[in-house]
């Protein structure tokens, strides 16, 4: 089985998606102040938030859903590379046969998403992806850009969707834990995901981050 792995420019896979399904989320928000979904990331070396991105419809709502349902919970970040980026979202990564981390998902692909305005820059979320000639994205790994510079090689071949808006010293110091030779953590960097719901007034408070404007 192919590996959803990304070498510089190669990356993960995947194939439609039904959103029917229910998710949890927990609301921080009582008023009727406009809101958005966030997706909130935890693990041992501390809490990541990401935004998804509206213009990337696809994307967003198979995270959400996945997110919501738990798919992610109990899977690894089971590829780092330094000064690149941290990998995770394979549900293969849960049991203990490393061998196989890396080459899972929910048995389908997301067809690419590309815009021109979202590139990958420090911080952003992007999906990974199988070498397949329509860049049709993984159902679930993702990474995010570990790079300060950012990693613009990668623009229009792998779908941004999102970007982490607080929390990014937790992937910085998941970036650079011991691995083997196949970047993968000698520790299990394990995850959980919810959806948390903030206003925008929230977000520009907590996250000093102020959501675009959607037409």
């Amino acid at each position: 089985m192919k590996k959803y792995i990304f070498f510089a420019l190669t990356f993960t896979a995947m194939a439609s998606f039904n959103m029917g399904c229910k998710t949890k989320k927990q609301t921080t928000v009582s008023d009727n102040t406009p809101k958005e979904d966030i997706v909130e990331i935890t693990t041992s070396y501390g809490t990541m938030y990401m935004w998804l991105y509206k213009q990337t419809p696809q994307h967003r709502a198979n995270f959400i859903k996945l997110a919501g349902e738990g798919f992610f919970d109990s899977t690894t970040f089971h590829r780092i590379i330094a000064n690149f980026m941290i990998q995770g979202g394979d549900p293969n990564s849960k049991d203990a046969d490393t061998t196989n981390d890396g080459s899972g998902g929910p048995s389908y692909t997301i067809p690419a998403e590309f815009k021109d305005s979202l590139k990958h820059d420090f911080g952003s979320v992007g999906a990974a992806r199988t070498n397949n000639p329509a860049k049709a994205s993984s159902g679930s790994q993702f990474y995010i850009v570990e790079n300060a510079a950012g990693y613009h090689s990668l623009d229009k071949n792998y779908t941004v969707f999102g970007k982490i808006i607080g929390g990014m010293n937790a992937a910085t110091t998941i970036m650079v834990l011991p691995k083997n030779v196949n970047n993968r953590p000698y520790k299990d960097i394990k995850m959980s995901m919810k959806i948390i719901v903030k206003s925008q007034a929230q977000l520009k408070s907590e996250f000093y981050f102020i959501p675009p404007t959607w037409n």
